[in-house]
């Protein structure tokens, strides 16, 4: 008996480590690329703290409540895609207030699509290459900044992408908090003192506004983009695992959920992809059964991280903004290699796909409108033509 207890206690405890592991793997690896893209789309430092406090908390009680009513470990993240997308499209006509409008409309429409069958299948229709495609543009400009960052901050960057490839052959999941911790360390040690100050969490409510531009630019592609690379992923992940819940939930919840935390910086909640398999696979233990308790574990993390965001929004906005912005690309470049792969896998949209990929890459604004919106519309017209 006395060898049998320490295993079902580690049994028992396995659900709980793999929770909090998925919380620490998922901010860390993440929290910089929130931030940059609310700074980008015109957020100052403390409504970029307000975001990120509410998008975090969050995704946590509705991670909680939803993996208590399945009973399965439904988990709930940000949208990192989505915020990869606000450093591409720029600050939207109409400014930071339009911005908010664009991501309460994007929580609109996911909650539409849970509610009415019809939008969701108009969703379906679009190409998955070019959804992928559209990701991959929107990711790549962010992905280079690593290779920018060593050439300009070479004494800052090298320990941080040394630190990266290490832990990338031994400890992967850790690879991306690794690097951001050096990157902490280095910033302090070239500064010779703690940057930002230690500050209570509040929220900054924003007036939400709506522009046309803010509309087609982020709205719509900030919706496709959650729902082709977080939501449908997500649910993919899930299945792998012998987890199928129902999406409608779902989507009318992290939809609500956006559009109550969009006037306070939120961008987008939604079903979690990237870390998805921490909490559903064995790693959160034997039993399936007993797995959702992973991903409640998470959300009271994640409720308990966010108080820390004022603190972690003041150190990045003292430190280099080509670091943070390196640090971001490094923990998106294993999802632009998922994206490109999806994107060319299929020879007859391999064209319509690479077209919508330089588009959404390229930075243009026409119309007032950003990038990622034009590269779908010339890889559906590239591929509509080329079907005729």
């Amino acid at each position: 008996m006395t060898g049998t207890a320490p295993t079902r206690a580690t049994a028992g405890s396995e659900p709980v480590i793999a929770g909090l592991v998925t919380a620490i793997v998922g901010f860390t690896g993440a929290f910089s690329v929130v931030l940059a893209g609310l700074r980008a789309a015109g957020a100052d430092q403390a409504q970029a703290a307000s975001g990120l406090l509410a998008v975090t908390v969050m995704m946590g009680l509705v991670g909680i409540l939803l993996s208590l009513r399945e009973r399965m470990p439904v988990g709930v993240a940000w949208s990192t895609p989505g915020a990869a997308l606000l450093v591409s499209a720029g600050v939207p006509p109409g400014g930071w207030p339009a911005a908010v409008g664009a991501f309460a409309l994007a929580g609109v429409l996911i909650v539409a699509t849970g509610l009415w069958r019809p939008l969701g299948k108009l969703v379906a229709a679009i190409p998955a290459p070019l959804a992928s495609a559209m990701l991959a543009g929107v990711l790549l400009p962010i992905c280079l900044a690593p290779a920018r960052a060593m050439v300009a901050l070479p004494l800052l960057m090298s320990p941080v992408v040394l630190t990266w490839i290490v832990l990338l052959r031994f400890a992967r999941r850790w690879a991306v908090p690794a690097a951001i911790a050096v990157a902490a360390v280095a910033v302090v040690v070239d500064r010779g003192s703690v940057p930002g100050t230690l500050s209570a969490p509040h929220l900054v409510w924003t007036t939400p506004t709506l522009t046309a531009g803010a509309v087609i630019g982020i709205a719509v592609p900030l919706f496709l983009v959650t729902m082709a690379s977080q939501n449908l992923t997500g649910m993919a992940v899930l299945a792998t695992f012998g987890f199928r819940p129902d999406l409608r939930p779902v989507l009318v919840s992290t939809g609500a959920a956006t559009v109550a935390t969009a006037p306070f910086g939120g961008h987008a909640i939604n079903l979690a992809a990237i870390t998805a398999a921490l909490a559903a696979g064995p790693e959160a233990g034997a039993d399936p059964d007993r797995r959702w308790i992973a991903t409640v574990t998470a959300g009271a993390a994640y409720c308990v991280i966010g108080i820390g965001a004022g603190l972690v929004t003041a150190f990045v906005a003292a430190s280099p903004a080509l670091l943070v912005e390196a640090v971001a690309g490094l923990a998106l470049l294993g999802a632009l290699g998922g994206a490109l792969q999806a994107a060319v896998a299929s020879p007859p949209h391999r064209d319509a796909a690479v077209v919508t990929l330089v588009v959404s890459a390229s930075g243009i604004g026409a119309l007032g409108i950003s990038a990622p919106f034009w590269g779908l519309v010339a890889g559906l017209g590239v591929y509509g033509f080329a079907r005729r």
